[in-house]
């Protein structure tokens, strides 16, 4: 008994230190504890999770360049690459669209903010510019312009995403027209510091669990759990609206791809994990671009599809935005028209595609709203201060299941999805579907998914026939 119990306990330490997903879950816990019982040390830990996330951001740039510039070399037709960025755009239309619907539909059933009868004049403004620090969304025509990067170097010193994959596809144009002859080196020499970068990540994703940690104990000890009670009808309902959009998009993945959902989240559930506890889902894009490519999708499509959508695909985001906006709305006693809601639909997506990025972005696309509106005083706005921070798990996990969606339906739209082994993957029956110890690694078993060509079989030499070198294949 005593030896089975000591087997026990080095199995559960064994798993533990290997299992990215527990180590998290721990520090989840132990981040509300510490929020709950000691609040001011908890509100101080806010620089572990802050400093990951900068770790992180830090090295997306350079790993968003070199898997793009290395999926147009390796898929060799740049006007292949170009339809996947069409398809994508539709789809990040069509889903953010729905998006946007859904929640209004959920917050005139529901009318979270109804009974409230705030005056407007009672809340201040001023807290909302304190969060948006004087800010303001970017037009469309400058939201174009800030895309284009002023200056190589530039893009990446400012870690600005479209800039970079504007500079990356200039690059894979450039090598795909001057050809393997005239550059050969540069195309391994790119590959190389892909792989230098991923293993960074590795490093950088030890300290993920002090992350959540400080993370969590923040956000508890910062503002504690009444919210969760001044603002619980608005919490369910926009959660409950997230659900119900992840089981359409769980639908839409099936129709296109005939792959689940649910498996997905659970071959994920490490980076959903990480991503709801630090309220970033840019803390997990370097790991989620390594499991996209080993469960079947093109280099090509994860490159641009997935970073693009960081920008324009923010579907938690959407929801939460049009909820809001209602919320607001019946909370003063404003009863908008069925032609006011419709505009809160077009403002929102033209606002919602330059939120990437801004401070406070979503009280600048609802100030946005109201303005278009006419009915809601700016000063309105205020009213989801207190609530905002706990909508950060809904937005991030919805954001990021639906760009992973988004990337296997425009992957299967374009013939650049390997659908046997995403369902092997997904399933478990497939060596990918576990972490890999490296980048590496991971490379090694995403190329060993790719199907193989047989060999072309030998024709038998008669008896004195010249021998002839085989070719290579």
């Amino acid at each position: 008994m005593p030896h089975a119990t000591g087997t026990l306990a080095r199995r559960a330490g064994r798993h533990l230190r290997t299992s990215l997903f527990t180590q998290v879950l721990i520090a989840l816990v132990l981040g509300v504890l510490v929020g709950r019982l000691w609040p001011a040390a908890g509100s101080s830990l806010q620089p572990l999770g802050d400093g990951f996330v900068r770790l992180i951001k830090a090295m997306i740039a350079p790993l968003v360049f070199c898997v793009v510039v290395a999926g147009i070399t390796k898929a060799g037709d740049l006007k292949a690459f170009g339809r996947i960025g069409v398809k994508a755009l539709l789809w990040f239309e069509v889903a953010t669209g729905i998006a946007l619907v859904v929640g209004l539909l959920a917050a005139n059933v529901f009318t979270p903010g109804a009974g409230m009868h705030i005056d407007p004049a009672s809340l201040d403004k001023g807290a909302v510019d304190a969060k948006t620090g004087g800010g303001q969304l970017p037009s469309a025509a400058q939201f174009v312009l800030e895309s284009l990067p002023h200056s190589a170097v530039g893009a990446f010193a400012e870690n600005s995403l479209l800039q970079v994959l504007v500079l990356a596809c200039l690059v894979g144009a450039a090598l795909l027209h001057l050809g393997q002859k005239k550059v050969p080196q540069i195309l391994p020499l790119i590959e190389q510091a892909q792989d230098v970068v991923f293993t960074i990540v590795g490093f950088i994703m030890k300290l993920a669990p002090l992350a959540v940690l400080g993370a969590t104990a923040h956000l508890v000890g910062e503002y504690g759990l009444g919210a969760m009670a001044t603002y619980g009808k608005l919490i369910a309902v926009c959660y409950g609206v997230a659900l119900a959009f992840l089981v359409l998009l769980a639908g839409a993945l099936k129709a296109v791809t005939g792959l689940s959902l649910w498996k997905f989240v659970r071959y994920t559930r490490e980076e959903l994990l990480l991503a709801l506890g630090t309220g970033s889902s840019e803390t997990v894009m370097p790991r989620v671009m390594q499991k996209l490519r080993a469960a079947g999708c093109r280099d090509d499509a994860v490159g641009l599809v997935l970073p693009t959508g960081y920008s324009f695909n923010l579907d938690g985001a959407s929801i939460y935005l049009s909820i809001g906006t209602l919320f607001i709305a019946q909370a003063i006693g404003a009863d908008l028209t069925l032609g006011q809601q419709v505009t809160v639909v077009l403002v929102l997506m033209l606002t919602s595609k330059g939120m990437a990025g801004v401070p406070g972005s979503a009280f600048l696309a609802l100030s946005a709203t109201a303005s278009a509106l006419g009915v809601i005083p700016a000063a309105a706005v205020a009213l989801l201060l207190g609530v905002d921070r706990i909508m950060d798990s809904m937005r991030v996990a919805t954001n990021l299941l639906g760009n992973c969606v988004a990337v296997f339906a425009v992957s299967r739209w374009e013939g650049a999805l390997d659908r046997v082994t995403a369902k092997k993957v997904l399933n478990g029956e497939h060596p990918a579907a576990a972490p890999a110890d490296g980048p590496a690694e991971q490379d090694r078993v995403h190329r060993r998914a790719e199907p193989v060509p047989d060999p072309p079989k030998q024709a038998v030499a008669e008896p004195g026939a010249a021998s002839t070198p085989p070719r290579d294949v």
